[in-house]
C-alpha cells in the first residue's frame, strides 16, 4: 500500500510525532509512506532523518493552486492509494486532490476540541473525506453531529505508547529522588508536559499550596515550555521548597518511575496523553480531569481519580486519598498498567490504522 501524509502545520509536537511514528510502523509492516509537508515545518527534517521521502510544499492560501497540482503530481507519480491529512489547509487540498484522482482519503483529527458546525465542516469532514480518525473517543460523536459524517466512517484510534522504549536503569528512580532531596517517605506527585496555559499547571500549584503544611508531600513538574511563568508563581506562593521543576528531560522515564502518583489537569485540547500512558504503564495511579481523552486512561476509582477542571481542592482530596491509602494507590497503579497493555500500545494503534487503510483500499 502506498500512503501519503500531508501536514501544513509548522510545529513539532504530539500531532507530528504521532504521524511520524505511525509512518515508521507502517513502513516496517511493508507499506510505502511519503510525506508532503509545509516548507520548513517541524516535521520536515525529522521525517528526512529517518529516511522518508519528503516533499516540501507551501500550504498558504495564496499558493493553493500550485500546491494542489503538486499534490496531484505526487499522488500520480508515487501511485498513492490513500492520502492522510492532519491539519486544516492540507485537509482541504488533500481532499480535493484525492477526489480529482479517485483516491481514498483519511482525515486524522488530533485535537479534542469541537469543530464548527456548518458548510465548511460538512465539506471538510464529509464530502472531502472517506474516513475520519480521532485520537480520543469523545470527539467522534461531536464530529459526526456537526459534519453529518456517518458514524460507520469515523472512529477513535488513540496514539499508542511504545512500551518497548520505556526503558531506564532500575536504580535511576532512587538516584532521581536523591538528586532533588526527596526521601523515601515523601509522597511525590508529578506531572509531565510541555507547559502551556491549558495544561492545568496553575491548579497543580494551587493544590500544592493548599497542602503546603501536610508533611511528606512533594510536587514535581517534568518538562519545558512556558516554565518561567510557573516558576515565578511557585516562588510568589513560597512553594519552591516542595515544588520541583526538572526542565525538559530527554528520557523522562526514570523521573516518571520515581513518582507515587501522576496528575494531568488539562482544561482543553487534550487527546490521550502519551505522558499519562507512560505513567500508567509504570503503575502510577492517575489524577486527571475529564478533558478530551484523559478520562479514557484515568478511569475513576479504577486506574485513578477523576477531578473537575479548575478544581485544586479536588486535587488536594485525591492526593490525600492516595497518600493515606497505600493499598488503593497500588491497586490503581496495577490496573492502570493493565489498561495500557489492553488498549493503548503502539502495536494496537498500528493494527487499527492498518485495518482502516486496508478497508478503504479494498
Amino acid at each position: 500500500m502506498n500512503i501519503l501524509h500531508l501536514e501544513s502545520s509548522h510545529g513539532w509536537g504530539g500531532q507530528e510525532i504521532r504521524s511520524l511514528n505511525e509512518a515508521r510502523g507502517m513502513r516496517i509492516r511493508g507499506h510505502n509512506v511519503f510525506f508532503a509537508i509545509e516548507k520548513n515545518g517541524g516535521l520536515v527534517n525529522k521525517a528526512k532523518d529517518v529516511g522518508f521521502k519528503v516533499y516540501e510544499l507551501n500550504f498558504k492560501k495564496v499558493f493553493w493552486g500550485v500546491t494542489l497540482f503538486s499534490i496531484i503530481w505526487i499522488i500520480l507519480k508515487k501511485r498513492i492509494d490513500i492520502v492522510n491529512t492532519h491539519s486544516s489547509n492540507d485537509g482541504w487540498l488533500g481532499g480535493i486532490a484525492a477526489r480529482l484522482t479517485g483516491k481514498k482519503i483519511i482525515r486524522t483529527r488530533h485535537l479534542s476540541t469541537s469543530i464548527r458546525p456548518g458548510i465548511n465542516s460538512y465539506l471538510l469532514y464529509n464530502v472531502l473525506t472517506d474516513y475520519v480518525v480521532t485520537t480520543c473517543r469523545c470527539v467522534v460523536d461531536i464530529i459526526c453531529l456537526q459534519s453529518g459524517k456517518d458514524k460507520r466512517f469515523c472512529s477513535s484510534v488513540p496514539t499508542g505508547t511504545d512500551i518497548g522504549k520505556i526503558v531506564f536503569d532500575p536504580e535511576e528512580p532512587k538516584r532521581f529522588r536523591k538528586r532533588f532531596d526527596i526521601n523515601e517517605n515523601d509522597f511525590l506527585v508529578g506531572t509531565a508536559c510541555f507547559m502551556r496555559s491549558w495544561k492545568g499547571i496553575d491548579d497543580f500549584l494551587q493544590a500544592a499550596n493548599i497542602l503546603r503544611n501536610e508533611k511528606n508531600i512533594k510536587w514535581m513538574i517534568i518538562g519545558g515550555g512556558h516554565a518561567d511563568k510557573y516558576i515565578k508563581k511557585a516562588k510568589d506562593l513560597g512553594l519552591m521548597d516542595i515544588v520541583i521543576f526538572t526542565g525538559h528531560l530527554e528520557n523522562p522515564f526514570g523521573a516518571l518511575a520515581s513518582l507515587n502518583a501522576f496528575a494531568l489537569l488539562s482544561t482543553a485540547h487534550e487527546g490521550v496523553s502519551q505522558a499519562s500512558l507512560q505513567a500508567a504503564f509504570l503503575q502510577k495511579p492517575i489524577i486527571g480531569t475529564p478533558t478530551g481523552g484523559i478520562k479514557e486512561v484515568c478511569i475513576d476509582n479504577e486506574t485513578g481519580i477523576l477531578v473537575d477542571s479548575f478544581s485544586p481542592n479536588q486535587v488536594k482530596d485525591a492526593v490525600l486519598k492516595l497518600k493515606n491509602s497505600p493499598k488503593i494507590c497500588s491497586s490503581m497503579g496495577i490496573k492502570a498498567k493493565e489498561l495500557v497493555l489492553k488498549k493503548f500500545t503502539y502495536e494496537q494503534m498500528l493494527d487499527r490504522m492498518e485495518a482502516i487503510y486496508s478497508t478503504l483500499k479494498d
